[in-house]
């Protein structure tokens, strides 16, 4: 039996993580309103506890009380941002693999900056091909990214955050074996960046 591609098992754990976390938020009375049939088996899925590692894999809920230099509402961060940025950046979501913009994005000079407030955060430097299906970088600039520990679902991870604005960034990884001077990947979602063609002077952004 032909085993399925990285990217095609990686979509599919995706897929089944986030239909999961959907249906799971599916209120009882929207439950009554089914065939009965259909209701005995979303109280059975409604019942199952959640996959751990699925969940970790792509999400994040840590709680972040750093006073950053660029304070928003919500609502003041909806109106500057779209609904999916919002998600990821503000809500601490994660894109689909392979599918980011920046995921092959391969420049030999140039600076990523914070999708959100416009800071500087990695340089066209920075970023190497993992294979991960999202952006991966083995350094940021000095001080544009801040590093949380994020105990959620069981298990600890490095959540990292614009420094400037405290938007979600995605995690960083250590000890991978990747040939990179530092042996880190900063796994980063594509639509928490922005890229320029010019090396941006790293300072906050307001």
């Amino acid at each position: 039996m032909r085993l399925p591609s990285f990217p095609t098992l990686i979509r599919t754990l995706y897929a089944f993580s986030n239909a999961t976390a959907r249906f799971s938020t599916t209120t009882s009375s929207s439950l009554k309103a089914l065939p009965q049939a259909a209701a005995a088996r979303g109280t059975v899925l409604r019942s199952m506890p959640t996959i751990p590692f699925l969940g970790s894999l792509f999400s994040s809920s840590a709680k972040d009380m750093t006073d950053y230099p660029v304070k928003k509402s919500d609502n003041e961060w909806r109106a500057v941002l779209n609904k999916e940025q919002f998600r990821i950046l503000r809500e601490k979501g994660t894109e689909a693999p392979y599918a980011g913009v920046y995921d092959k994005h391969s420049p030999t000079s140039g600076t990523y900056t914070c999708a959100a407030c416009a800071a500087p955060l990695y340089r066209a430097t920075h970023k190497f091909k993992s294979g991960c299906g999202w952006p991966a970088y083995f350094d940021s600039i000095p001080g544009a990214v801040t590093r949380h520990t994020d105990s959620t679902f069981g298990m600890q991870r490095t959540e990292i955050l614009c420094a400037n604005c405290g938007g979600h960034l995605g995690h960083v990884f250590k000890g991978e074996g990747y040939p990179t001077p530092t042996d880190e990947r900063h796994c980063v979602n594509s639509i928490s960046l922005t890229f320029k063609d010019e090396e941006v002077a790293a300072e906050s952004k307001v």
